[in-house]
């Protein structure tokens, strides 16, 4: 081992000579930087977040920056996806390599590349739904370079608390989902609740959202409700099993095309009755979700109370006064009463042709 050593002392002495001799102006102590090459693909979005509502179109950016010493590819291949609340899988939306374009699931022919010009990979979604809410990748791959963004989209509505005929605390995550479908909603996402809470909403019911967590928004403590010495806030019960625990739920409805009405006539009417009437008035009566709508949306404002779809019976005020809601404007719910009772008129939904 050590006449190796002595060797390569003597040859790294030999070797400096001989650069001495060539290079006789050569500095022996110097700084060498090694300046790597930065990133030849970006991709990037001019906006965070994109806001539109159920039913219109948006445009979801994305723009590349490539480096123009780069050759010329015509094997550029740009994929959207969407993002599941738990991040733990993603959802195929649309793919592009050169002329080759496809669209996946729900989104087929409803989405498209924007192509202003080659840098232009920008998602134009078309008809949005409720379920298209949140956040999706667009990601850009040319050859060994590639780079993503992700963009999120949100929609304009409104979050309700929902329990069914059945009772509080009936419903797990999957009865919950389909609760919310059945009143023209959504289970509604973290951010849609605290946006909520941010305007106002205070509700003392633990409810699911859509990552499968039970929260609650309080503005105003009280003891029942975490505490009366506590921060106004969202109270989390963190993740439940989907299965076995039971909760209430928050639901995220949007803008509707259709007429929403209370139906005039002439008597007040048992549910069964309801549901007639507006069949023969060329509708069908009024989802939960809708009647929300409505009144946050379109400020629909009326102090008749009337059955709707799920057999409950509420109205909405948008201007409080006395004997209709006179401290708030909320929608009024008067609970599920006997079906068989003549005691209310009915609200119904036509959707626009």
């Amino acid at each position: 081992m050590i006449p190796l050593l002595i060797y390569a002392l003597v040859s790294l002495s030999v070797a400096e000579t001989n650069l001495d001799i060539l290079y006789p102006k050569l500095e022996h102590s110097r700084t060498i930087y090694v300046i790597e090459n930065g990133p030849k693909l970006n991709v990037m979005a001019e906006q965070a977040k994109v806001v539109t509502r159920r039913g219109g179109n948006v445009t979801l950016p994305c723009k590349i920056q490539r480096d123009q010493q780069m050759p010329p590819s015509n094997k550029m291949r740009i994929k959207w996806t969407k993002l599941t609340s738990d991040y733990l899988r993603e959802v195929d939306v649309f793919v592009a390599m050169g002329y080759h374009k496809r669209s996946y699931g729900r989104f087929h022919g409803r989405v498209h590349l924007q192509g202003s010009s080659l840098m232009d990979a920008s998602l134009v979604m078309t008809d949005i739904t409720l379920d298209d809410y949140g956040r999706y990748k667009c990601e850009v791959i040319d050859g060994l370079e590639d780079d993503t963004v992700v963009v999120s989209l949100d929609l304009e509505g409104v979050v309700f608390p929902y329990f069914p005929r059945l009772g509080r605390y009936n419903l797990n995550f999957y009865d919950a989902e389909q609760a919310c479908r059945d009143q023209d909603a959504v289970v509604a996402s973290f951010d849609q609740l605290h946006d909520a809470w941010q305007g106002g909403m205070d509700w003392c019911n633990a409810g699911w959202l859509s990552d499968g967590s039970v929260q609650y928004p309080i503005t105003t403590p009280r003891e029942p409700c975490g505490g009366k010495n506590t921060v106004p806030g969202i109270r989390n019960y963190g993740l439940r099993d989907k299965d076995k625990s039971h909760y209430d739920v928050f639901c995220f409805t949007s803008f509707h095309k259709g007429d929403f009405y209370y139906l005039i006539n002439p008597s007040k009417l048992t549910y069964d009755e309801a549901v007639r009437a507006c069949q023969k008035d060329g509708a069908q009566i009024a989802k939960v979700g809708q009647m929300f709508a409505a009144w946050k949306l379109n400020k629909y404002d009326r102090c008749d109370a009337g059955w709707l779809a799920d057999a409950s019976v509420r109205y909405p005020i948008n201007h409080p006064r006395r004997r209709c809601s006179p401290t708030e404007a909320a929608v009024r719910f008067n609970g599920f009463p006997d079906k068989k009772h003549k005691l209310y008129g009915v609200y119904c939904y036509k959707e626009s042709i």
